[in-house]
């Protein structure tokens, strides 16, 4: 149970319901991560614009890279919620759980190209020691093919889950087993 007030769909002002289906028509459904930020219908928005862009969005990155950095950074930071909608998005793309609990558990297990395991390993060097983030493994990156937009993309997509992982974490949002799924990836 969230520990602020959630506005549900149908309880929605007209500000309120224009983004609630804006982001229905986008993802195909109404998560609680989005309910928890109903008191702030612009900031939701604003939210959501960013979500797509780098989760959808043009990029160098592929669509399962941007997955498995979500889920790499929820790991790190213990949010299961995060974990489980992002970990479901990623099976969507690698079609086999036990190479996702691999990953979650040492990304070097899980079968991964040295670029994706490099990119895993920003991900939580950016999550639980930022400092340890330096030139020298943007040097690395760009070593195994990555090139700069590659990795301002990924550095954005680990600092939103970061973000996004202390919102969740913060305002109680939980996790249903009914909301994992029915989301257009």
């Amino acid at each position: 149970m969230p520990y602020i007030k959630t506005i549900e769909y149908e309880n929605a002002d007209h500000e309120l319901l224009v983004a609630y289906d804006a982001i229905i028509g986008a993802r195909g459904k109404l998560a609680e991560v989005h309910k928890i930020q109903s008191l702030n219908p612009a900031a939701l928005l604003a939210h959501m614009d960013l979500y797509k862009v780098i989760m959808f969005g043009h990029s160098p990155l592929k669509r399962y890279q941007r997955e498995m950095l979500a889920v790499i950074v929820s790991a790190a930071n213990q949010c299961k919620y995060c974990v489980e909608h992002h970990r479901q998005a990623l099976l969507f793309y690698w079609k086999d759980e036990q190479r996702i609990d691999k990953l979650m558990a040492n990304p070097e297990t899980a079968g991964l190209n040295a670029s994706d395991v490099a990119l895993c390993m920003l991900a939580v060097n950016l999550t639980l020691k930022p400092p340890e983030s330096s030139s020298q493994t943007t040097e690395n990156l760009r070593v195994l093919g990555l090139d700069d937009r590659a990795i301002l993309d990924a550095a954005q997509i680990i600092a939103y889950f970061n973000f996004v992982n202390r919102l969740v974490l913060s305002l109680g949002v939980t996790f249903n087993s009914n909301e994992s799924k029915g989301y257009n990836y």
